[in-house]
């Protein structure tokens, strides 16, 4: 039946779904011993990307190849992350049971922090996955991209916190959550940013005077460097 053939749409959507299970279950695996969050989630978007690109090869072999080439920078990312998160969770934690007295301007400004954390996060693990920086350049061009696709931003934070709140509302969905809680987000968000990931791409390569070939999908690592040649076209700075 053509149904099922190889590449029927019922077969190709059916392969998707195992792939991003597949890639779910490595993403939540690598995160527990927690210092490897940070790698992980870089290794889940450089796949998902993949995966929004149909470039996905072999799933495990891709994953782990990013996150051994992101190791170093994704955990400095993400310890940075992590103490900020701590922080700011400190601050509520005082704020909501020290019996203290906080004034509403300082509770505004507080979640306005946290907002931001969470609104750089979106991009984050994206951009190290794909392009080439330092750490704090990184974290900087996160935040302006994330700026640059303002709406898509926020549709990729609703589409992060979606599954934590249907757990919460639902705990009976939990074995969903455990096989397409990270990864189904993480490949819907790279379908929002894939185009404007190309556009940055193709510049790069034009004012490199280069342009990339198509390879084995096990041997294209993305990441390129986002350099002044493309602050004036993108708005985006090291």
């Amino acid at each position: 039946m053509k149904f099922f053939n190889l590449d029927s749409p019922l077969m190709q959507a059916l392969n998707k779904m195992a792939d991003l299970m597949w890639l779910n279950l490595l993403a939540l695996v690598c995160c527990i011993p927690i210092i490897t969050v940070g790698p992980s989630l870089t290794a889940l978007h450089y796949m998902a990307l993949k995966i929004a690109r149909n470039e996905e090869g072999y799933i495990a072999r891709g994953f782990f190849k990013s996150f051994k080439e992101n190791f170093k920078q994704s955990t400095a990312i993400w310890l940075i992350q992590l103490f900020v998160i701590l922080v700011l969770a400190g601050d509520f934690i005082i704020m909501n049971f020290s019996g203290l007295e906080f004034s509403d301007f300082f509770q505004v400004i507080l979640i306005a922090i946290a907002i931001m954390v969470f609104f750089t996060s979106m991009f984050l693990y994206p951009i190290q996955a794909k392009f080439e920086n330092t750490v704090f350049r990184t974290i900087k061009n996160a935040l302006f991209v994330g700026v640059l696709q303002f709406p898509k931003t926020v549709l990729m934070m609703i589409l992060t916190v979606l599954p934590i709140a249907l757990f919460v509302l639902f705990p009976q969905l939990m074995p969903v959550m455990v096989l397409f809680g990270f990864s189904v987000p993480a490949w819907l968000s790279a379908k929002l940013y894939d185009k404007f990931f190309q556009k940055l791409e193709d510049q790069f390569a034009e004012a490199h005077g280069t342009k990339e070939e198509p390879k084995d999908d096990d041997e294209r690592i993305f990441k390129d460097e986002l350099d002044e040649s493309l602050v004036d076209t993108t708005g985006i700075s090291k």
